[in-house]
């Protein structure tokens, strides 16, 4: 009879032939080995007891290496049919040094920073979970997404929208995987994020006003006022404010001045018509010398003290809203443009969105825009509905 060799891991089995036979007279059964004290019998023995050795230094290959012990990869491991292991958080370094390498070139400081973050928490969660520093990425599942939000939410105190982009990072390392057949199974699909995205601030047109209306004797409040308004009536975000050059502003279509540039963040097109209070703040800058040395619109600070500055101004203003330099753009997308009828459309592309769906978010919040497109409507049917005497 042919000697077979079977291998059992968490009941899944695996038989092979080792290439030996036996009479099965002289085969034990309950010992796997066969019995007698001829030469050939003991030296049937000392082979199958290599191949015993064998397996076990398999084990303890997948065991080194953080392998998961399956039958399928103790029996490749045996056999030397082993691809190369791969490790997440090897994959994700490598990924994060690719955008290094990119910073201004597709990539941003910002971006890396969170990515770094990723890893960081990782880790963490690596070490708290599985008591290791890495994993090999065939080890991951669903439940290893749904615990590592969890950790996320707890551990870190994250935020549900923190979380969802820490995990959304986790997913672009799985999908490359994926990509590259590394991963028989996607991870992620039974997984779906229940963040919701906060409800985005803005201030109102009369806290605009109170702000674009103050004095400032201080120079770097004034100017730090300039700058703010100027986004919250041109949408530039910090970034884009920053690098704005005088060359990019030109004469649009309609004979006026327009803002002509490319997103840093996303590198498509914007295009923005100068409303007056705009021009109005363009026009003092105009003779600044640390604009004309660089070419540039604004004298703009970091995002830092330009966002320490600001409290100052919310404070002196009576502005009880957490002020961001941020907030401008969001100001520009609710109170200058969508509150005053301006098409979704239309603000999306001077926004530089590269999807409708981002822009929509804004929408959303505008209860005085459905508040006064409704009032135009019981309008319409009060007209409509009007008795004729």
């Amino acid at each position: 009879m042919t000697i077979y060799m079977r291998i059992t891991v968490n009941g899944k089995r695996a038989d092979m032939s080792t290439g030996r036979e036996c009479e099965s007279s002289k085969w034990n059964s309950r010992a796997g080995r066969a019995f007698g004290t001829k030469e050939e019998i003991k030296s049937l023995n000392n082979y199958l007891d290599g191949l015993q050795t064998k397996v076990r230094n398999a084990h303890q290959v997948l065991i080194d290496s953080n392998q998961m012990i399956t039958t399928e990869n103790l029996q490749n491991q045996f056999l030397g049919k082993t691809e190369k292991s791969r490790y997440l958080i090897q994959l994700f370094t490598e990924h994060n040094a690719k955008v290094k390498a990119l910073i201004g070139n597709g990539f941003e400081a910002n971006t890396l920073k969170g990515y770094n973050t990723s890893i960081k928490h990782l880790t963490g969660f690596l070490q708290k979970e599985f008591g290791r520093g890495d994993i090999e990425i065939g080890l991951l599942n669903h439940s290893f997404i749904t615990d590592f939000e969890f950790y996320l939410r707890t551990d870190c105190k994250c935020s549900g929208v923190s979380a969802a982009k820490y995990v959304k990072h986790l997913k672009k390392i799985v999908n490359y995987c994926i990509a590259n057949s590394w991963l028989k199974q996607n991870p992620f699909i039974n997984y779906k994020s229940t963040a919701k995205a906060k409800e985005r601030t803005y201030l109102t047109q009369q806290e605009l006003d109170s702000i674009a209306g103050k004095k400032f004797s201080i120079e770097r409040l004034a100017q730090v006022q300039d700058i703010f308004v100027f986004c919250c009536y041109t949408g530039l975000s910090y970034a884009d404010v920053q690098k704005l050059k005088r060359n990019e502003i030109g004469i649009g279509v309609d004979g006026d001045q327009w803002i002509f540039t490319n997103r840093q963040k996303t590198q498509t097109s914007s295009r923005t018509p100068l409303l007056p209070a705009a021009i109005e703040i363009l026009t003092r800058y105009e003779d600044h010398p640390q604009c004309g040395n660089k070419g540039l619109v604004l004298p703009v600070l970091s995002n830092q003290r330009m966002n320490s500055y600001l409290k100052e101004i919310a404070d002196l203003c009576g502005i009880i809203k957490h002020l961001t330099f941020h907030l401008a753009r969001h100001t520009f997308a609710t109170t200058v443009t969508l509150s005053n009828g301006v098409p979704i459309e239309t603000v999306s592309k001077m926004l530089g969105h590269t999807v409708l769906k981002t822009t929509q978010h804004y929408a959303k919040i505008l209860d005085v825009k459905v508040s006064q497109d409704m009032a135009r409507l019981k309008s319409k049917y009060a007209t409509i509905n009007k008795p004729n005497y």
